[in-house]
């Protein structure tokens, strides 16, 4: 374990030691800046629900009235710079396999960008919460998905090829979106402030998986039912990660007003009630909504009249957490009624199946997706380019 960092600067000087440790080449970033931002304007002042509405908000730690407050904000503030670095562990090989050099820009950009948001909860974490937050910020450098010991489960799990990263920009990255998006109403200032340029940055990963799996619709290389079957892994790991059905920690995130509801100021203005026993289940509904949207669209890309169409399966398939976890449900929801062996065998035709990874090895050969240019501008930023 590396020294603990007294300052923003010796952070600094141990994140470039956790590049080079993971094998990421600081000239990928090509002019990309690694820096803080805020938006300080689409924070607000004033908390806006729980029980401390109206007051005005936290910008120093100090203000937070609480001590169990201030760890529950260290503790987001930690899974988020948790999930930013790990993305970046499981994605960083698949540079040198890119299929096209636009898909090479794409992912070390979104790579960079990782790194940013990661760099910006540690600076939180470094500037307002003293010896507990430089404790956690350094830990942030020292877990490594590559070893399995990232705080969340999908952020240790392999990401062998491109078609695991394009569902997982669709699904996972969108769940990303939701939370960032809960986080942007907080009653901590500083945590406010830092979502409203990580958002705009997240909507290019999405954008990068929606894009990416439209052009592998089109290119009609990989068979649609093998495409589903990967949609459907990554898409249950999505479901997973807003959490329990009914969370105590959702419940008094809400009260103490750090983390609010999908489209917060929009159910406030719109007098919309708040049910604090289900904020998980509610999120993940909005999630699921969307996410179903998009499938839809993709639908559209289809060959015609080839009597398929691509689907979102239900939130209670294949969940590891929640209600439904741990139970035996198929992609429609409803309860398997066979045995567990019976169920194993079911899910060898909707999950990937190691034949489906053997077959990959050898469709990647080909020209698997559609080509896409470089635009001059991205070709002129140099991400990427060394890789």
């Amino acid at each position: 374990m590396a020294e603990l960092p007294k300052t923003w600067e010796d952070w600094v000087a141990n994140f470039g030691e956790w590049q080079d440790r993971v094998g990421f080449d600081r000239e990928w970033l090509g002019d990309f800046d690694l820096s803080i931002l805020f938006d300080w304007d689409r924070a607000g002042d004033v908390i806006e629900f729980g029980d401390y509405a109206g007051r005005a908000k936290w910008e120093r730690a100090l203000q937070v009235p609480h001590q169990n407050i201030r760890d529950s904000l260290v503790a987001m503030i930690t899974v988020q710079g948790d999930t930013e670095f790990a993305s970046v562990e499981q994605q960083r090989h698949l540079l040198a396999s890119a299929p096209t050099d636009y898909d090479r820009y794409a992912a070390a950009r979104i790579m960079a960008e990782e790194q940013r948001h990661g760099w910006q909860m540690a600076y939180l974490l470094m500037t307002y919460f003293g010896q507990q937050g430089r404790r956690e910020a350094q830990k942030l450098l020292e877990r490594n998905a590559q070893d399995g010991d990232r705080l969340l489960g999908a952020f240790n799990r392999p990401m062998p090829h491109w078609l695991d990263f394009f569902c997982y920009t669709m699904f996972v990255d969108r769940d990303g979106k939701f939370q960032l998006g809960m986080l942007s109403t907080s009653a901590f200032k500083p945590l406010a402030a830092s979502m409203g340029p990580m958002l705009k940055e997240e909507s290019f990963h999405l954008g990068t998986g929606s894009n990416g799996l439209r052009r592998i619709i089109k290119a009609g290389v990989i068979p649609l039912d093998m495409l589903q079957r990967y949609m459907n892994k990554w898409v249950a790991t999505a479901h997973d990660l807003f959490g329990t059905d009914s969370s105590t920690s959702a419940h008094w995130a809400y009260v103490w007003g750090v983390k609010g509801r999908w489209d917060e100021r929009k159910k406030l203005e719109g007098g919309i009630d708040v049910d604090k026993e289900v904020l998980n289940e509610e999120s993940r509904g909005h999630y699921h909504e969307e996410i179903a949207r998009e499938v839809q669209k993709l639908n559209g890309y289809l060959p015609e009249g080839c009597g398929v169409s691509l689907f979102v399966p239900h939130e209670n398939f294949y969940r590891d957490i929640g209600a439904f976890g741990g139970k035996n449900c198929y992609t429609n929801g409803e309860l398997f009624e066979g045995t567990d062996e019976e169920y194993a065998d079911y899910l060898k035709t909707v999950l990937p199946t190691p034949e489906d990874e053997e077959a990959l090895k050898e469709i990647f050969k080909q020209q698997w997706i559609e080509d896409k240019p470089l635009t001059p501008r991205q070709l002129a930023s140099g991400i990427g380019a060394s890789a």
